[in-house]
């Protein structure tokens, strides 16, 4: 196991699930999306900032635990 990679992972997991949070509870800090919204129309742009700054981030971290568990380390991880 390298506990390196898999708190990082955590970490990046916790940051999803915060934006998943925070985007009922309180919306208005999302400032990109107001951007977003305006640039790509409402639903395009609510989905592709819903993809990068929710899904991603904890399929990525997910993704460390697991190689962390196995052993990999972030380096490991970031050439594969």
């Amino acid at each position: 196991m390298n506990p390196m990679t898999v708190g990082l992972g955590a970490l990046i997991v916790a940051y999803g699930c915060y934006t998943a949070y925070a985007r009922v509870k309180a919306p208005h800090q999302f400032h990109k999306l107001d951007a977003m919204k305006k640039f790509w129309e409402e639903s395009a742009g609510v989905a592709i900032h819903f993809v990068g700054y929710t899904v991603v981030p904890i399929v990525v971290g997910i993704a460390m635990i697991v190689a962390g568990m196995n052993g990999l380390s972030i380096i490991d991880v970031m050439k594969a």
